[in-house]
């Protein structure tokens, strides 16, 4: 039972970070905190949208706000979740590589049958 509650809540965490959006919104806060002014001359899409992953991000708790005069800045809560885009990005490298790999041996002529 407790195992199926962190299965689906793991679920629901990734599927929060499941868009090129949210994933750049995160690097860009990744040296500390933004304005949300900047984060829109920089992510160059419109301000509903990034509002909309702004939410997403901020319900999940992997990001939180302040409001200071008439400017919102939102600052990563959890870095570690740094650590998890990081490790897809490194599981990705390497399959590519080791696609690069397989076919630099297919192009060798190891694919053909030939011993």
């Amino acid at each position: 039972m407790a195992e199926d509650i962190v299965t689906r809540l793991t679920a629901e965490f990734l599927k929060s970070l499941a868009h090129p959006a949210r994933i750049r919104i995160l690097r860009l806060l990744t040296p500390g905190e933004r304005c949300v002014c900047e984060l829109i001359t920089e992510i160059d899409i419109e301000q509903s949208n990034l509002s909309q992953h702004l939410g997403v991000l901020k319900k999940q708790g992997i990001i939180d706000s302040r409001k200071e005069g008439t400017k919102v800045f939102y600052r990563i809560t959890h870095p570690s979740v740094l650590e998890v885009i990081r490790a897809v990005e490194k599981t990705i490298g390497d399959q590519i590589s080791e696609s690069q790999n397989l076919l630099s041996h297919l192009g060798k002529g190891g694919g053909t049958g030939e011993n």
